[in-house]
């Protein structure tokens, strides 16, 4: 079994306490439906173009912000896919969130599918490597340096199972989410199971695991942006207990730090942008109390996406065509949302967003 060793320091504990405050405020925070879905789409595309940037994609927010909207930008298409890519594995994550509490190898599998179409060969997509792996740095004269080299293919998949069974576990034993997470992360791409896209699935997965455990921060907050304000630092925070090849039993403890520094400064910020919002306002209800458990999925989707059809509110839903018509009318004529197109093209976007 795996048992990661790390101390709880009290730097650690302190910023833990912090986030805690602010994700009751947040919860609790009378925010508007549409502003949510905009507060939410806002974050789908940052999430987006930082993670994908990390990775050396060339894509500025302006041009990520038309890929997910449908709309063509005048780029490679590698980084154009790279986008569409994650979008996709962002909506296959919120589905896995929506229906399991726990992770499996599967889902897993199933993510880096999406996450990686049309980028590696078909047999590398949803299958772990079958030889080693090395991570290297350019330094810019023609040479590289190797940074690091994985663990050998043969002991990926026992070391992935062994890294799902510790979540269960650390879940059974009230760990908290946000540790869970943080060791969750360094772990997986220590083992760096892929031949390609490690880095970008570790961060959702890092996600799915604060989804399903509750402490997603109404999924406005987006983790990848402090990793992407100064890159080194987030590569040097894995290499400190990386080091440069496999190996067991190293202290998490600066990692687990620096993770939690990065949540808690990206936790402020959900903060400062809903008080900006005028939001700051604590309602007796948590939940939100404008709309139904139906319309929420709705603007979920939406979000996440950037547009619906009454087909995808059938596939969603599980209702009738004229039920999943109506909904939409609901919310179009609430305000929240807006058509565009007709006839069987008809789809629908959040009200005061871009045409797609």
């Amino acid at each position: 079994m795996y048992k990661p060793k790390f101390t709880v320091t009290s730097q650690i504990l302190t910023s833990i306490s912090e986030i805690a405050e602010i994700k009751s405020i947040v919860e609790r925070s009378r925010v508007l439906p549409l502003n949510e879905a905009q507060l939410r789409r806002e974050a789908i595309s940052r999430m987006a173009h930082t993670s994908t940037s990390i990775e050396g994609n060339k894509l500025a927010q302006y041009q990520v912000d038309k890929v997910l909207s449908g709309m063509s930008v005048n780029a490679d298409e590698k980084s154009i896919l790279e986008v569409k890519n994650y979008q996709a594995a962002l909506v296959q994550m919120d589905k896995i969130a929506k229906v399991s509490q726990v992770l499996n190898i599967g889902q897993v599998l199933e993510i880096h599918k999406f996450l990686m179409n049309g980028l590696v060969a078909e047999e590398k997509r949803g299958h772990f490597r079958k030889g080693a792996i090395y991570v290297v740095d350019d330094l810019g004269d023609g040479r590289e340096q190797l940074r690091y080299e994985g663990p050998p293919a043969t002991k990926v998949p026992h070391l992935i199972n062994e890294l799902l069974k510790w979540l269960v576990l650390a879940k059974k034993e009230d760990l908290h989410p946000v540790l869970i997470s943080s060791i969750f992360h360094v772990q997986f791409v220590t083992i760096h199971p892929f031949t390609d896209g490690n880095g970008r699935i570790a961060r959702l997965l890092t996600a799915l695991i604060l989804y399903q455990s509750g402490w997603d921060f109404r999924k406005i907050i987006v983790l990848e942006d402090f990793y992407n304000q100064d890159r080194q630092a987030y590569y040097n925070a894995l290499n400190i207990v990386q080091g440069n090849k496999y190996h067991e039993g190293e202290d998490l403890t600066p990692w687990v730090e620096y993770f939690i520094e990065g949540f808690l400064v990206e936790a402020r910020q959900v903060n400062e942008k809903i008080a900006l919002m005028g939001f700051g306002k604590v309602s007796e209800a948590a939940e939100q109390i404008f709309l139904d458990r139906d319309e929420i999925q709705i603007m979920d989707f939406l979000a996440t996406t950037g547009r619906i059809t009454s087909q995808d509110v059938r596939e969603i839903l599980g209702v009738a065509k004229r039920t999943a018509q109506l909904k939409l009318k609901n919310l179009t004529d609430k305000g929240l949302l807006k058509s565009q197109g007709s006839g069987p093209s008809t789809y629908h976007v959040l009200y005061g967003g871009e045409r797609a």
